[in-house]
């Protein structure tokens, strides 16, 4: 009988399962991140002191934005307060939605303009509000509080950082975008991050969407980074499969409306066609 004491096998990689108090649990819903990220863009377009003190914290450590927590804290759960990957993405987000320029938040583009008439006046050119075009404020701001999720929000189809950068790319056609190569080549280098890399990288990223006005789904992008360590992988793939989705189906658009509308090529007639005065063509 052999004497020789058994080699234990390799480690098993750790179950997500098995991760802490039902980690799954401790990222919010997507109905509740709008409410969250409607609430602060809210509250950085009406009062500046708010955006200051949120902008303060784009690229900042937990433990140095102390003027943030007035904002974001009553957010967290006490589960998610013991989670500093995802304090870490609440917080983040937050700085970033308020570091936009103020014209670029979604409040500002629900606001009444100068020329309307005040809620629940007529205007004076007898046309009914519903007919000049104001477009319905957008359902993430129904009744959002600290303490509800807008019954609407679930409805708004999630859009990735992936579809982000591929409505650069789009944008960039009309010469307000992004180049095709950068585009591809920044996001591949966000999905290599760690959670510490893609922090780091999302301010600068921010900057280089918001400037080109492409809009950024930040309820979408707080349920990913909660979730970065976790389901990278997932959250990786995700990315680049709408990133290149996106694009194949705007160039199959743009080559089903070619087809349908075919440009001049400006060669007027084909040759030995009769000419406008019905003499015969020259030869």
């Amino acid at each position: 009988m052999s004497t020789t004491a058994a080699i234990p096998g390799p480690a098993k990689p750790a179950d997500d399962r098995s991760r802490g108090p039902k980690e799954q649990a401790l990222t919010p819903s997507l109905g509740r991140a709008r409410a969250f990220t409607s609430r602060i863009d809210q509250r950085s377009h009406d009062d500046p002191g708010v955006r200051a003190a949120l902008r303060r914290g784009v690229g900042k450590d937990l433990d140095t934005v102390p003027f943030m927590h007035r904002y974001v804290a009553s957010w967290l759960t006490d589960e998610q307060t013991r989670s500093r990957d995802v304090q870490r993405a609440f917080y983040t987000v937050a700085s970033l939605i308020a570091a936009q320029r103020r014209d670029q938040y979604a409040a500002a583009k629900q606001a009444p303009r100068k020329d309307e008439p005040p809620k629940g006046e007529q205007p004076t050119d007898g046309t009914a509000p519903d007919d000049r075009g104001t477009p319905p404020a957008p359902p993430e701001y129904t009744g959002a509080t600290e303490d509800s999720e807008p019954a609407t929000a679930k409805r708004i189809p999630p859009r990735s950082l992936g579809h982000a950068f591929a409505d650069g790319v789009l944008k960039g056609g009309k010469g307000a975008g992004l180049r095709e190569a950068s585009a591809e080549t920044r996001l591949n280098l966000l999905t290599r991050q760690s959670v510490d890399g893609l922090h780091r990288h999302l301010p600068g990223v921010a900057r280089q969407l918001r400037g080109s006005d492409v809009e950024i789904d930040w309820a979408q992008l707080l349920v990913d980074l909660c979730q970065w360590r976790r389901r990278s992988g997932t959250i990786k793939r995700i990315w680049l499969q709408d990133y290149h989705r996106t694009l194949q189906k705007d160039g199959e658009r743009r080559a089903r409306e070619h087809d349908e509308n075919p440009v001049d090529d400006g060669q007027g007639d084909a040759p030995g066609a009769d000419s406008a005065d019905g003499s015969e063509p020259k030869a």
